[in-house]
């Protein structure tokens, strides 16, 4: 399975890890088909109180989607669509708290999984970058929800900046992206004993808690997501040209 789900009844708290390390844990139809499945599974499974999304090993959390993923789209310039759009909790109407750590690299894509956590926990060698503008592509969704937690000329240094610039862990805890820093490795450990103690406490309370911080920002978020896949339609280059210019670059190799 591209997602591996591994629940602690003991504890509340399940490890959901993205499990394509190969790919830099790189999201492909399947994947983000099976993170919606979980966060909607979670909804219902009151064993569950609180969770932790990671992906598997040290190089990478995630690096957004799979490149060789095709995905066809309509015609129409006020119609997009998105395989990512769906992936995190919040978009699946799961209110129970998500705790993202952070191995290795975390960009573009990645962003709507961390951007719909509540907290991030990364290792002190975790790096943050947006590639789309280098590639021709509109950074509508990763920034909106990046605008959500960090100041915005930092999220417009990074959107623009695409892949000429990583943001160090330092940086990102500096800037509110992060919440706690730890050594190389102890990102999950970090991150499973705070969830642990969330899901220790009364369950309502928890979930009201998280609701009424995402209703703080949430008219924002919401006006500003509608508009989103029109700034994708009318920014993007067209997929070849896209895939011209990843080639041209390098393609994977500049991730690592």
């Amino acid at each position: 399975m591209s997602v591996r789900v591994e629940p602690d009844k003991s504890t509340g708290v399940a490890l959901v890890t993205l499990d394509r390390p190969g790919k830099h844990n790189a999201i492909d139809l399947a994947t983000a088909d099976r993170l919606a499945d979980v966060w909607q599974e979670f909804r219902f499974d009151d064993s569950v109180r609180a969770a932790v999304v990671t992906g598997a090993g040290t190089k990478a959390f995630c690096t957004g989607i799979d490149r060789s993923v095709e995905v066809p789209q309509p015609s129409s310039p006020y119609s997009v669509d998105d395989p990512l759009i769906r992936i995190g909790p919040k978009a699946n109407d799961l209110w129970k708290p998500v705790v993202a750590a952070v191995e290795g690299m975390a960009c573009g894509g990645a962003f709507y999984l961390l951007g719909e956590s509540e907290f991030v926990v990364a290792s002190r060698e975790a790096t943050f970058f947006d590639p789309h503008t280098t590639y021709g592509m509109v950074s509508a969704y990763e920034t909106i929800l990046l605008a959500q937690r960090m100041p915005v000329g930092e999220v417009a240094r990074m959107a623009l900046m695409g892949t000429a610039e990583r943001v160090s862990a330092v940086r990102a805890y500096e800037t509110g992206l992060v919440s706690e820093l730890t050594a190389p490795g102890e990102a999950v450990a970090a991150a499973l004993r705070a969830a642990e103690v969330v899901a220790s406490y009364p369950p309502a309370a928890v979930q009201g808690t998280v609701r009424a911080v995402w209703a703080a920002r949430e008219a924002a978020r919401t006006q500003a997501l509608a508009l989103a896949p029109h700034l994708v339609s009318l920014g993007n280059l067209a997929p070849g040209e896209q895939a011209e210019l990843f080639r041209a670059r390098g393609g994977p190799h500049r991730l690592r």
